[in-house]
């Protein structure tokens, strides 16, 4: 078995994702140092007492070009925009760098424009479809990604990359299979397009129905008693995602606002077409357009 080519990781990030990632390179025979940042304070330090990272290091320590040989940005996405362009300015090109945004277009936007040129570092775009609807580290697991897509959204281009930086991406990308995740590669505009409908929507749409159902029942102590206990498993799983925070989402709305936009408008008309015929045939024909696409994929 050859040696590794990836000896230092640094996460930029140790939450829920960036410390799941951790705890799986860990897990999965990662034997080199993976050294952490985070704007919280007590998260970077939980994130080293759980032994999801082996360092904590100061933002000007992360910045240094010889603390890794890949680097992750696992913050939110606005965050990993603000981290790009300084990485940039001191990376080599022999040096690797990844994310795991929820987001894709605005990212590979930029490290198009920052990366993957001559003397630049090598960045490729990831973001894995796992996760839970609270964050924080001490939610964070080895197995989060077990099972779990991990989309790339490469970059492309004429440049050659350095055979160094080529080998390190070989190597996240076992890595990324070792922690038991599928890869799949996807277009930017078309994995923001898809995920406003897989996950963005969702999302909005088990918030609109817990904030609707707390703006009608929350003064009635015997309602929302009954609510709650006449809701059931339905009810359970599709509010369970209303009780993620807003820092988790804001970014993903501010990111991908126009896709978004389009899948609410899209269910919006279906939505009233549904009411419209509540009495009708139409009713049974959605219905069975319904039971159609669970059956035929599940």
């Amino acid at each position: 078995m050859s040696e590794s080519p990836m000896k230092r990781v640094l996460i930029v990030g140790t939450g829920l994702i960036g410390g799941s990632v951790g705890l799986a390179l860990k897990a999965n025979g990662f034997e080199g140092e993976v050294a952490g940042w985070d704007a919280n304070a007590d998260e970077l330090q939980k994130a080293l007492e759980r032994k999801a990272i082996d360092r904590a290091l100061t933002k000007a320590e992360a910045l240094d070009p010889d603390v890794a040989d890949v680097f992750v940005l696992a913050t939110p996405v606005l965050p990993i925009l603000d981290w790009m362009q300084p990485l940039a300015a001191v990376l080599h090109e022999s040096q690797f760098v990844t994310d795991v945004g929820s987001t894709k277009r605005e990212i590979a936007a930029m490290a198009s424009k920052l990366f993957n040129q001559p003397g630049k570092a090598r960045f490729l775009p990831g973001h894995p479809m796992a996760g839970k609807e609270s964050g924080g580290v001490e939610l964070a697991e080895a197995t989060l990604f077990k099972g779990a897509t991990w989309l790339f959204t490469p970059l492309f281009g004429e440049h050659a990359p350095h055979p160094d930086a080529l080998a390190l991406e070989m190597e996240w990308r076992r890595s990324v299979t070792r922690m038991g995740a599928v890869m799949r590669e996807m277009d930017p505009a078309r994995h923001d397009e898809v995920c406003a409908w897989v996950s963005h929507l969702p999302q909005m749409l088990a918030t609109a129905l817990s904030a609707e159902l707390e703006d009608r029942f929350a003064d009635d102590r015997e309602g929302m008693a009954a609510v709650q206990a006449i809701g059931g498993r339905a009810l359970r799983e599709m509010t369970r995602l209303g009780a993620s925070p807003y820092s988790m989402w804001r970014d993903v709305a501010m990111t991908n606002t126009k896709a978004i936009a389009e899948t609410l408008g899209a269910l919006e008309q279906r939505l009233a077409h549904v009411r419209e015929n509540l009495k009708t045939p139409e009713l049974r024909d959605e219905f069975a357009k319904a039971n159609k696409f669970r059956a035929t994929r599940s």
